[in-house]
């Protein structure tokens, strides 16, 4: 017999903060293949009753802890009553397939949040289905979160998956934001190597995980914010954020992008403002 999604999860960290806990926990995960960590916050409000969840997806070279310990999110989530999930950049483990030349922007740590296609990453690389379905259903299923009130953020890679996710699921989310997001890699050399190594050659795949090519399909205009900042070495050969203005005055799309004077690509960044980012979604949460 099947065990219940319960019993399958296994709790490895806990620790009370604003009132809140910030627990780390394993799972076998059916969809990578493999077992799978990640981390959530519950604000003192889930101890009353569930409380709309945000999804956070990190960059490259990251885990779940990352944002957990750099961003100081807790705080503002305790403030607006909001949870927040982190999951894993990629699937992890004995026999997972990793970047041959050991490159940080490619395998292990950058699962570019897509469902890979091209041996032998298929087997595990399929980010996309973990983090729209296998994820949510698991957290929703063992966790006071409500599974109608949530919206998805990240961060540079993580960026690019938030945005991607929401483009093709504006269903399952009520707002997106993203910190310094890959918004068109079909066009950059981290976003091509990612796409043609999982995807293969075919490039109308790749446009299914572009944020630039989404935009123009786009039927549902959900609430965006974007922050960059201005000292991002990245800016101009990887993040390409002029790309997504251009898509989406061209589409009509209505979206916040700020440039952020003096501000690089680190968690500094990202700290500065994330409590700007957990308002934005809360008032389309309804928190």
């Amino acid at each position: 017999m099947e065990k219940p999604l319960a019993m399958r999860i296994k709790e490895i960290g806990r620790a009370r903060i604003f009132d809140g806990q910030q627990i780390q926990c394993v799972h076998a995960s059916a969809v990578l293949n493999c077992d799978m960590q990640f981390s959530i916050y519950l604000p003192p409000q889930a101890e009353v009753a569930p409380v709309p969840v945000l999804y956070w997806l990190s960059g490259l070279t990251c885990t779940d802890q990352n944002f957990v310990t750099k961003a100081g999110a807790q705080q503002y989530a305790a403030e607006f009553g909001v949870a927040i999930v982190c999951p894993d950049t990629s699937p992890r483990g004995e026999g997972v397939a990793d970047d041959p030349d050991g490159a940080r922007d490619f395998g292990l740590g950058a699962g570019f949040y897509l469902n890979a296609t091209q041996e032998p990453w298929a087997k595990h690389y399929q980010m996309y289905s973990y983090v729209v379905a296998e994820l949510p259903a698991m957290i929703e299923a063992n966790f006071p979160v409500e599974a109608n009130r949530k919206s998805i953020f990240g961060h540079s890679m993580g960026g690019h998956g938030a945005l991607t996710i929401a483009l093709q699921n504006p269903d399952q989310y009520q707002s997106a934001s993203a910190f310094s997001p890959i918004v068109a890699p079909m066009q950059c050399p981290w976003g091509q190597k990612a796409l043609g190594n999982y995807l293969g050659e075919d490039t109308g795949q790749w446009k299914e995980y572009d944020s630039c090519e989404l935009l123009t399909r786009s039927e549902v205009h959900l609430p965006i914010l974007i922050d960059q900042g201005e000292a991002d070495d990245f800016l101009q050969e990887q993040l390409m954020t002029d790309r997504i203005i251009e898509a989406a005055e061209a589409k009509e799309y209505a979206m916040q992008v700020r440039f952020q004077p003096g501000y690089d690509h680190s968690y500094y960044f990202i700290a500065s403002f994330v409590r700007d980012h957990i308002e934005f979604h809360s008032a389309f949460l309804g928190s």
